[in-house]
C-alpha cells in the first residue's frame, strides 16, 4: 500500500512496502499522467535546451543542465493525449512545429529508485526551423536553445560536461534513437 508522507500540487513524497517487506520512500507527480521528451531534429541538427534546475544547483552538482524539449502530459490540458502533449510542448518550449513525429520508447525511467516518473521519448522531424510562436522559458528554467550539428553532438556534450554542465539521463536516452 502507498502512503502519502507529504503532498504538494506538483510533487508527493510517498512510502510503499517492497515485496520483501522493507519500506521505500519515493517522489511521485500527482498532477500528470506521464512525461514526454522530444528529440527535435532536422536533416543535420538537434535542438538542445540549456536549463537551470534548482535541485542540481542547490546540491552544487552544476549550474546548468543540457536537456531536450519536455513536458508533463495532462498537467495543464485536461484529457491531453501523448501526441497532443508532444505537439504542444514542442510549440511552447521551442516555438516549432514538427512535420511529423515518432514515438520511440514509452517507459523510460531516469531514477526509478527515487521517483515513480517514466517518460515517453519521441523524435520530432523539423524541416523549417523558423519560430512560429515565441517560446516560453518555462518559469525561468530554460535559459538557452542550441542547435548542434549531429556529427558534433558527442564532442559538444563532452565539452559542456567539462565546463560543468550536467547531462540529463533522458537526453542521453533519446540520443540512442537518433539514427534509428
Amino acid at each position: 500500500m502507498n502512503e502519502i508522507l507529504y503532498h504538494t500540487n506538483y510533487l508527493d513524497l510517498k512510502a510503499t512496502t517492497t515485496s520483501r517487506g522493507s519500506q521505500w520512500v519515493y517522489a511521485h507527480r500527482p498532477n500528470a499522467k506521464d512525461v514526454v521528451v522530444i528529440l527535435p531534429i532536422t536533416d543535420d541538427e538537434i535542438l538542445f535546451v540549456i536549463e537551470e534546475r534548482p535541485p542540481i544547483q542547490a546540491e552544487q552538482k552544476g549550474t546548468y543542465t543540457i536537456g531536450l524539449v519536455a513536458g508533463l502530459v495532462g498537467d495543464e490540458r485536461i484529457n491531453e493525449t501523448i501526441e497532443d502533449a508532444i505537439q504542444a510542448e514542442l510549440l511552447e518550449e521551442a516555438g516549432l512545429n514538427a512535420d511529423r513525429f515518432e514515438i520511440k520508447a514509452k517507459k523510460v525511467a531516469s531514477s526509478p529508485g527515487c521517483v515513480s516518473e517514466t517518460c515517453i521519448i519521441a523524435k520530432a522531424y523539423i524541416r523549417n526551423k523558423e519560430i512560429v510562436k515565441e517560446p516560453v522559458d518555462d518559469g525561468g528554467i530554460i535559459v538557452e536553445r542550441v542547435w548542434v550539428k549531429k556529427n558534433e553532438v558527442h564532442t559538444w556534450l563532452a565539452k559542456k560536461e567539462k565546463e560543468g554542465y550536467v547531462l540529463t539521463a533522458h537526453t542521453l536516452a533519446a540520443l540512442f534513437y537518433l539514427y534509428e
